[in-house]
């Protein structure tokens, strides 16, 4: 596991309208009302009641060495948000997964997903982390490194609804090598309904 490193919370601007900074925990309600509402608008309630309920999971549940976060802010307003908390994988390699994102329906198709996304790969690589992993589009997230990796060279915590969407990337400039064995994710994502 990923040793708690102090870390300023620094905010970096992006454009003159938008900031994105590492979350902390006064923004959890905001957070969790923006992946609700983002995943109700696009999905349906049902679906946007369980990705909050998992961001939610995600912030009380998870050790803080095993959980970072960010936001993209505009004015005093939450426009999007990441969370990237720690797999642990069967060898020496430090790795996190990416899940969920959400950016504010109306500010969708900017970029701004993928800003902070190299944002959080950038404070990553920071902290000596080896790999990063996702699970989804695998067209949105090749515009930010991940590529398709098979589970023969690594297998994902849980069944695979969707074996393309399992992606990945080095942050440490070496190839992905076949590990034998599982990874497995923090509690709140070892749950067959997100996989």
């Amino acid at each position: 596991m990923l040793c708690a490193k102090a870390v300023r919370n620094q905010l970096i601007e992006y454009d003159s309208r938008m900031e994105i900074s590492q979350f902390i925990s006064s923004q959890s309600q905001e957070v969790i009302d923006l992946f609700t509402n983002v995943f109700s608008a696009s999905e349906g309630k049902t679906e946007g009641q369980l990705i909050g309920s998992l961001v939610s999971d995600l912030i009380t549940t998870t050790e803080p060495q095993d959980l970072i976060g960010f936001v993209a802010i505009t004015g005093v307003d939450i426009i999007g948000s990441i969370f990237f908390s720690s797999l642990v994988v069967p060898n020496e390699k430090t790795a996190f997964i990416l899940s969920p994102v959400a950016i504010a329906t109306n500010e969708q198709g900017k970029g701004i997903g993928q800003q902070l996304i190299n944002y959080g790969i950038s404070h990553l690589k920071s902290l000596s982390v080896d790999l990063a992993f996702t699970y989804g589009d695998q067209n949105y997230y090749s515009k930010v490194g991940f590529n398709p990796i098979s589970e023969r060279i690594v297998k994902a915590p849980l069944k695979l609804t969707y074996p393309e969407g399992w992606l990945a990337q080095s942050l440490d400039g070496s190839s992905i090598k076949a590990m034998e064995g599982t990874s497995h994710c923090v509690d709140a994502l070892n749950d067959q309904k997100y996989w």
